[in-house]
């Protein structure tokens, strides 16, 4: 009901859905999936949102080349990912992170269904991609939107799907799962003016967390 009846109006992101850096010979493929943080929602083009921030994060951290791809819609959940956003993927990549995990916090998805489809997510991905990082669910109790109360309800909810979650990636090699809680401390700059989706500055915050957590060894080579 609270997201229903909320009508703050803010930028859905526009333009090009990939592109690529300037860098040395050798090309880092990256894709982003998921829900409205991978659609860029907050931020006027996809390059200013995840996708593009990572890139360039990479870019950094590498001196590769890197091309990257966001493949996201507003309101998906991990069921939706499984079934409808990944066959959007085409080739191999060398690093995936996949977004997912509010929607399935508001709709009230039980952990041991989140996890069902977050294992066939990440198997599916694993078979053409070097490492895949699976984002935790950003701290719904520290988002400026959220009532208080209704922000630690679901708090529990989304930490009881994230222990799923790490339960998950602990049984896959090459996958890595990335806390939620290394956004914090929250800054108003982070956020676009509905106070849920990121800024440009949040989405540039999140992919340098993100791409810490990378390990860059695994990726360096040609895919």
């Amino acid at each position: 009901m609270w997201k229903r009846h909320r009508k703050v109006p803010i930028p859905s992101a526009t333009g090009p859905t990939s592109g690529m850096t300037p860098g040395g010979e050798k090309a880092l493929r990256i894709a982003v999936v998921g829900d409205s943080l991978a659609a860029g929602y907050g931020v006027e083009t996809h390059d200013q949102g995840f996708g593009g921030s990572l890139a360039r994060d990479l870019n950094g951290l590498t001196g590769h080349t890197v091309a990257w791809h966001a493949v996201g819609q507003y309101g998906s959940t991990i069921r939706r990912v499984r079934h409808r956003l990944l066959p959007r993927l085409t080739g191999s990549y060398h690093i995936v992170v996949v977004v997912a995990g509010a929607n399935d916090v508001l709709g009230g998805r039980q952990p041991q269904e989140w996890a069902d489809d977050l294992t066939a997510v990440v198997s599916a991905l694993s078979r053409d991609t070097t490492h895949v990082m699976v984002a935790g669910i950003p701290p719904f109790a520290e988002l400026p939107c959220m009532p208080r109360i209704l922000g630690r309800h679901l708090a529990k909810q989304a930490e009881a799907l994230d222990r799923a979650a790490q339960r998950v990636c602990a049984g896959f090699d090459a996958v890595t799962w990335v806390d939620g809680q290394v956004l914090l401390p929250y800054r108003p700059e982070y956020f676009s003016p509905d106070g849920f989706h990121p800024s440009a500055a949040g989405y540039r915050r999140w992919s340098a967390a993100v791409a810490a957590e990378i390990p860059v060894p695994s990726v360096t080579g040609p895919r």
